[in-house]
């Protein structure tokens, strides 16, 4: 296939590009980062050409601090969407993958207490409850907008993706963070937070398996990406530092960001068709190298 990916050298696009081409495909990349300087907003509004299979992951995010600092720049994944969807229609691209996120999720159904396991359906896109951030608006805006796309013929794979993480990500997100002090034996070991909130960790191996798979096997959606594993941050912090063969102290930073409390998925729709083979220890030993 010809296949156009957006944000191709960043965490997830990186990983994608390199496995869509090895299965034989033809990848062309957008990215916005030297030395590439093509700015996918810019490529939706001007070119007309038409790919097989589209795949958007060009976006702002930059962990929880970016998300609940920068809102205004954050925001701008609301016009990077809405073009990719208009360009889609324009070309008339047959296929196309729209990453979502967990964080378009009902804040009010990640609370602290017993931990709910979200499913699809708590998603109801015509009364939808207040999502993440302005992030998490911005992807529960392009879910509302699949359907208008669809109608214009564009076969679309929405997929909700929860916490994905992986050796080579930027240490603004917790995991690799997390990796980092391990790694400098850091002692007392600093967590965000209280250490009790919960994350759904998928290895983006895992994503870009469950992706491709979707589109394989024609799997639309909306659909988890996660394993349904609540894993604290205090528990990960034990399993990152056990690895690594120390044990330390735990320092709680109470003011630092640390979003909702509880994020964790049911994944039985993406267990139709893909089954997720990287746990949370082997990707730990990955990133540690152990």
């Amino acid at each position: 296939m010809r296949v156009l990916l957006t944000g191709h050298k960043g965490f997830v696009g990186r990983h994608l590009e390199r496995e869509l081409a090895d299965r034989g495909n033809s990848v062309t990349g957008i990215e916005l980062a030297y030395p590439f300087l093509c700015d996918a907003l810019d490529f939706f509004r001007n070119d007309d050409r038409r790919w097989d299979l589209a795949i958007h992951c060009a976006a702002v995010v930059g962990g929880r601090a970016s998300i609940d600092g920068s809102p205004l720049g954050v925001a701008t994944n609301l016009a990077l969407d809405s073009w990719y969807f208009r360009w889609l229609v324009r070309t008339g691209t047959p296929r196309a993958v729209y990453f979502s996120s967990s964080a378009a999720y009902p804040v009010a159904l990640q609370q602290p207490g017993e931990i709910r396991r979200l499913v699809e359906t708590d998603i109801d896109l015509d009364r939808p409850g207040r999502p993440d951030a302005t992030y998490g608006l911005a992807k529960l805006t392009g879910e509302q907008l699949v359907p208008v796309v669809e109608a214009h013929g564009t076969r679309m794979h929405v997929l909700r993706p929860f916490s994905g993480y992986g050796s080579d990500q930027a240490d603004c997100y917790p995991f690799p963070a997390f990796i980092q002090r391990a790694k400098r034996r850091e002692d007392p070991f600093e967590i965000w937070g209280d250490g009790s909130s919960t994350r759904d960790w998928i290895h983006v191996d895992d994503l870009v398996g469950a992706t491709l798979a979707a589109v394989d096997q024609d799997a639309t959606g909306p659909i988890n990406v996660g394993w349904g594993r609540a894993t604290s941050f205090d528990e990960l912090a034990h399993l990152v530092t056990a690895e690594a063969g120390y044990r330390p102290e735990l320092k709680h930073l109470a003011a630092a960001p640390q979003g909702v409390h509880h994020r964790v998925c049911d994944p039985k729709r993406m267990l139709d068709f893909y089954s997720p083979r990287i746990s949370l220890e082997e990707g730990i030993q990955r990133a540690l190298g152990t």
